[in-house]
């Protein structure tokens, strides 16, 4: 259990997520992600010379990536401070979290920048040298696509991870395509009265067309809307299946970041020193081959062990959803109501830039249980090769 890692209420932000191919399709993800870190510093009136330590996350490479974090902290602002790059899949943002907050219970630095960023759109085609093959045939890689359509150990589909937890557990289409509408339902709510809940943490990313114009990209691209008609009309993917395209996240690209510090630092940038927002405990778990959105209720089960805490004490739960079947498979797991889960919206309406995505369902967690009057938070979500994360923060 931690006790001296805390982020300052406010001391975060999202940008919007664009599905692939849209507004931030020709951005390199580490230039965007950190001029957009730089322009909501200043905005706050933070000072980038106050950080020790940047923890990039990214999983998609990019160029230049050789030089990522420091890179990334001098486009920022911090040129003064190192870092260091993380890639952990969909748990990239968390583990980023996770890993600053460490340094501070240790003592190690006191102000932490974590800055999480991927750009879906465009990725790299990676060949690499094979003087073995026939006539020096090279050995090729798409890095999204190839790696959504096979994991090297296990050798199925993403798709077909969640799919053996939805055969095992008895999870029906009609199932997944009711909560599905529900969390489409749930992404709404945070589009009333004007946004009012995403503007509590989303900044714009601003988008160079030309060397003379820029755009601002102020609001989500790309989301799909969802009807109950429209869902039951899709087919399964996967014959015998329950998972359609509704019921399942999309590649987006996009940037999120969040400061980690000390108790009487964030208190001192706090928006509301009255809402303390403290890093409690992480946990973290491997399924069996082949069961990926089975993985977040072990590493959630570890973390609720390591903050002696039990899955009633949760205010406020948020996960990454790849699939829908992760919610429900959860939600049956710990005898919740699965209808409760990701308030405000989730990663499978609003899409999936991988490095940055529970740094924004966090984010949207703290703000939920701020508006709950404080409590405890929740964030769980799975990555690539079975693995599974959680966080626990104390907020108020």
């Amino acid at each position: 259990m931690l006790t001296k890692a805390f982020i300052p209420y406010g001391g975060y932000y999202s940008s919007p997520f664009c599905r692939w191919q849209g507004s931030m399709q020709n951005e390199n993800s580490i230039v965007l992600g950190a001029e957009t870190s730089k322009r909501w510093l200043a905005e706050k009136g933070y000072d980038a010379g106050m950080f020790d330590y940047l923890y990039l996350g990214i999983t998609i490479s990019q160029l230049h990536q050789f030089y990522a974090a420091p890179w990334a902290a001098a486009l920022m602002g911090a040129g003064h401070v190192p870092g260091i790059t993380l890639s952990q899949a969909c748990t990239t943002g968390t583990t980023c979290v996770f890993q600053a907050a460490v340094g501070v219970e240790t003592g190690l630095y006191q102000n932490a920048f974590v800055l999480t960023t991927d750009r879906t759109s465009n990725g790299p085609h990676t060949i690499w040298p094979n003087p073995k093959g026939p006539g020096a045939e090279v050995i090729s890689e798409n890095w999204l696509m190839d790696n959504f359509n096979a994991d090297p150990n296990v050798g199925l589909r993403m798709i077909e991870t969640a799919e053996n937890v939805a055969r095992e557990e008895g999870i029906t289409k009609e199932a997944c395509d009711a909560t599905a509408l529900k969390r489409y339902e749930q992404y709404l709510m945070a589009l009333e009265n004007d946004r009012e809940f995403q503007k509590k943490y989303m900044f714009p990313a601003e988008i160079k067309v030309s060397r003379k114009k820029s755009i601002l990209v102020e609001e989500d691209e790309g989301i799909t809307p969802a009807t109950a008609e429209g869902l039951a009309s899709l087919r399964p993917l996967i014959p015998d299946g329950v998972l359609s395209f509704g019921a399942q996240t999309h590649p987006a690209d996009g940037n999120s970041s969040m400061i980690v510090t000390t108790q009487e630092k964030a208190k001192e940038l706090s928006a509301d020193p009255s809402m303390p927002v403290q890093i409690i405990a992480y946990g973290f778990a491997r399924e069996k081959k082949g069961y990926m959105a089975a993985a977040p209720v072990p590493a959630t089960k570890m973390a609720l062990e390591n903050a002696d805490l039990s899955i009633g004490d949760m205010n406020v739960i948020k996960s990454h959803n790849p699939f829908i079947v992760n919610d429900i498979n959860f939600a049956k797991q710990f005898n919740l109501d699965v209808n409760d889960m990701n308030n405000y919206g989730c990663s499978m309406i609003y899409g999936h830039p991988q490095g940055s995505t529970a740094t924004r369902l966090i984010i949207e967690g703290i703000e939920e249980t701020v508006m709950k009057g404080g409590g405890y938070f929740l964030w769980t979500g799975c990555a690539a090769g079975d693995c599974g994360a959680a966080l626990i923060l104390k907020i108020g």
